[in-house]
């Protein structure tokens, strides 16, 4: 079986996406990608995440060609290929429709820095992308154009991607997006936002380096 430790690793995270609840039934996708085989595993579409097996993970070359694998691909496959193709610091993707960045999404605002958590993506704001129809190129494109050299970027009335290193960083830069944006929403419905300076966003990013594990915070 090719990517084979992809292949569970991504049967793995698709469940603790559910139960951290970063995602509802079987919706959101996640890739991890084998730079040396070229090759990506990503979840099928429209299966139970927690009925699904590393064997039912397809794997596609960065083409869109399904090399392995009898199920349909995540309808967002071409959003994760075109990163992988553009982005060498990428080794993971995860695409998921939390309820607090979704709900941003919504409003077509970006994740400000009302938390130093924010800067676990390496940014001091999260962009919301303009909306395109889901599984589209132009979604891909939109999408990619929009994160930038960023690890984290909105959909417009959809969702949150975060990518990494590995997919143990996407998972907890998804994680931080959607703390960080439910405490946007609660100061949202209160009052206010008051947001971190850049000044001291500079200073937790220089303290995150000198630890050397920018999202162990």
């Amino acid at each position: 079986m090719l990517l084979k430790r992809e292949r569970e690793l991504v049967v793995d995270y698709c469940r603790k996406m559910v139960n951290f609840g970063l995602t509802k039934g079987n919706s959101g996708n996640i890739s991890i990608y084998n730079k040396e085989e070229g090759l990506m595993a990503i979840s099928p579409t429209g299966l139970d995440y927690f009925v699904i097996n590393p064997i039912d993970i397809v794997v596609m070359d960065l083409d869109g060609n399904k090399i392995e694998g009898d199920w349909a691909p995540s309808s967002e496959y071409e959003v994760h290929a075109l990163f992988y193709r553009n982005r060498s610091d990428i080794g993971a993707i995860l695409h998921c429709h939390s309820p607090f960045c979704t709900t941003l999404s919504a409003l077509s605002q970006p994740i400000l820095p009302v938390h130093y958590s924010l800067g676990t993506c390496g940014q001091d704001k999260v962009d919301c992308a303009p909306y395109a129809t889901y599984g589209t190129t132009e979604l891909a494109e939109i999408t990619l154009q929009t994160c930038g050299e960023n690890k984290a970027v909105l959909l417009a009335n959809h969702g949150l991607i975060a990518c990494g290193e590995d997919i143990e960083e996407a998972f907890t830069i998804a994680e931080n997006m959607e703390f960080t944006a439910e405490i946007q929403y609660r100061c949202l419905a209160i009052g206010e936002v008051q947001v971190i300076s850049d000044e001291n966003m500079k200073k937790y990013f220089a303290k995150a380096k000198a630890f050397g594990h920018p999202n162990q915070r």
